[in-house]
């Protein structure tokens, strides 16, 4: 966590790289997956794409960013040097994140996705079957 001088008003501000937050606040278990990360682009400040995982952030950012499948809307309400238990994680941001989808509800969405049993590809018997079909009409 770094301070810059003065701003106008004469307060300082606090600002800490995003990939080392993202990590303190344990969105991920090291820091490189959070470099990693955050190097796709898929992660925005304050509704801006970021790229560097050196971008600086202060307390009040919202973050949005994906992972697992789960939309992540976070405000940052405090930063941290050092990544400690989970309880003191949950402190540094608020999730401002919609609920998160129902099991039932995945499913219902999936079972439209799903094909019925044997309608794939066809298995190593009905493959022969078809070649033997064929070639008896040569």
């Amino acid at each position: 966590m770094s301070k810059d001088g003065p701003t106008k008003d004469g307060v300082e501000t606090a600002r800490m790289r995003l990939d080392k937050w993202l990590w303190a606040a344990r969105f991920y278990k090291t820091r490189s997956l959070a470099t990693r990360e955050v190097k796709t682009g898929r992660l925005r400040i304050n509704g801006t794409h970021v790229k560097k995982p050196s971008a600086a952030i202060v307390v009040g950012d919202v973050l949005t960013f994906a992972k697992a499948e789960r939309v992540f809307v976070v405000r940052v309400l405090a930063l941290s040097d050092q990544r400690g238990p989970a309880i003191v994680a949950q402190g540094l941001y608020e999730d401002l994140s919609p609920p998160p989808e129902s099991a039932k509800t995945a499913q219902e969405k999936n079972r439209h996705a799903r094909r019925e049993a044997g309608s794939g590809r066809p298995t190593k018997a009905d493959r022969r079957a078809l070649d033997r079909f064929l070639s008896q009409k040569e």
